[in-house]
């Protein structure tokens, strides 16, 4: 879940209603019509299309495996029943269903998903072809500052609604939120559920996504068409997005946040890199400006500038050698850099039943802090409360080392010796575990000879 102040919309609020002084002035080319009648008519050819979503999730964050009911939204695409909905609503799903606006229940199937972009895109699984409606993906770069919109979806897992507002901004840059994508901001009314929805505009086009919101504010954030264009292409041809990844830490040249100004009109600033990056390897350095990658000009004046570029440098060929034009100390440079895979942005999960604790990979994307201290392993994900590994002083994110004297790497590391325990439980019931926590090492005898299931 999203945090620092912002929610996903799984848990979002109703926002303010908006009051006359707030409200602008209605297009010319709208005067002409009754808006109501506009406002029907755009709802008409989107609400059909609106599909509520219920997900059976595991989840392992409290050191077993549990499953919990997760509801959402989507909108029917095309006449294939490919359904779009954020990657928050589906991940870790283990059953998706889908209900229509004709009455009928489908389950789905996962075509694509991704979670920096935070979208899924979705198949119902007909028996045969049905005439079911779907929503035209418009075009988000047309919209200005004052549009009206329509928030749609199944808030609290109720009947579908609609909700209308306005666009508030449609360039909004989210820190921590805007890696690929800048959002489009409304406050359009927005409830618990929405998330995956679509926002549509007066001619009945879908052009964004609803995503984020505001704790008890009045926004709320919608993933742009520009953006959903760009994902759904490569989840039809591979079902994943295909990022490269440079390790390239960017700043603009014009950073009112931290109030510092670079005295240049191109380009882009490296504020760093990441550890054993491409970049970090090519030798590029804090304070380059890059001007070109591979002959295209690149230039962030402001923060809003940087996701169109993280996502141009996220699209170069991986594993093949990438030109940079730069300028340090005043003096151009071309560094070869060579992007690689971006990979998995989250470690896999396993359940230790009896042991009474999860364990997850360690990943540099995810888990930095962890990622520093070791490279390739695994961590203690959760620990149950109450259970052999709470009670023996094993604590959630430490780094799992070795099992009796074992080294451990893989989950399959992990699934091998707790089978083996397990197996053998008869005999012993108890197991040395050597963890690194907070870059100190130490050792947790585990006894697992207590049966918190049963009791």
């Amino acid at each position: 879940m999203k945090r620092f102040g912002i929610l996903v919309a799984l848990s979002l609020f109703i926002a303010e209603p908006v009051f006359a002084q707030d409200v602008v002035a209605i297009p010319p080319a709208l005067t002409k019509l009754d808006f109501r009648e506009v406002v029907q008519s755009a709802k008409e050819k989107v609400f059909p299309a609106v599909v509520f979503i219920k997900c059976l999730r595991e989840n392992l964050e409290r050191g077993t495996k549990t499953t919990i009911e997760v509801l959402g939204s989507g909108v029917l695409i095309t006449e294939k029943g490919e359904v779009l909905t954020n990657w928050h609503v589906i991940d870790k799903a283990v059953e998706v269903r889908c209900l229509c606006t004709n009455g009928k229940a489908y389950n789905a199937t996962v075509v694509g998903s991704d979670k920096d972009a935070d979208l899924a895109l979705l198949r119902l699984e007909m028996k045969d072809k049905e005439d079911l409606p779907f929503a035209k993906i418009g075009d988000s770069a047309k919209l200005k500052e004052g549009d009206f919109v329509m928030a749609m979806g199944a808030p609290w897992g109720l009947a579908r609604s609609v909700s209308i507002g306005i666009v508030s901004c449609t360039r909004r840059y989210l820190p921590g939120s805007s890696e690929y994508s800048l959002w489009l901001q409304t406050d359009a009314s927005i409830s618990p559920g929405n998330s995956g929805g679509p926002l549509v505009n007066t001619d009945g086009e879908v052009i964004g996504i609803n995503t984020l919101g505001i704790q008890g504010g009045d926004m709320g954030f919608a993933i742009p068409s520009e953006t959903i264009k760009e994902v759904v292409a490569q989840f039809r041809r591979s079902g994943k997005m295909e990022w490269c990844w440079t390790g390239l830490r960017l700043q603009p040249l014009r950073d009112f946040n931290r109030n510092i100004y670079f005295d240049a009109t191109e380009g882009v600033i490296v504020s760093g890199t990441d550890p054993e990056s491409p970049g970090r390897k090519a030798g590029l350095q804090p304070r380059d400006r890059i001007v070109r990658v591979n002959g295209k000009a690149l230039t962030a004046l402001t923060e809003e500038d940087l996701p169109a570029i993280r996502r141009e440098l996220s699209q170069l060929p991986k594993g093949k050698v990438a030109k940079v034009e730069l300028v340090r100390d005043d003096k151009p440079q071309t560094i070869e850099m060579t992007p690689c895979e971006k990979g998995k942005v989250e470690g896999e999960e396993l359940d230790c039943p009896r042991w009474d604790f999860t364990v997850k990979v360690i990943n540099q994307f995810d888990t930095p802090d962890l990622f520093y201290y070791r490279k390739d392993g695994v961590f203690v994900f959760g620990t149950r409360q109450p259970g052999n590994a709470s009670s023996s002083g094993l604590y959630p994110q430490d780094i799992l080392v070795t099992v009796d004297g074992q080294e451990v790497k893989t989950l399959d590391d992990v699934k091998k010796i707790h089978k083996a325990a397990i197996d053998g439980i008869e005999k012993k019931h108890k197991v040395v575990l050597g963890v690194l926590r907070n870059g100190l090492t130490r050792q947790v005898v585990l006894d697992f000879s207590r049966d918190y299931e049963k009791e």
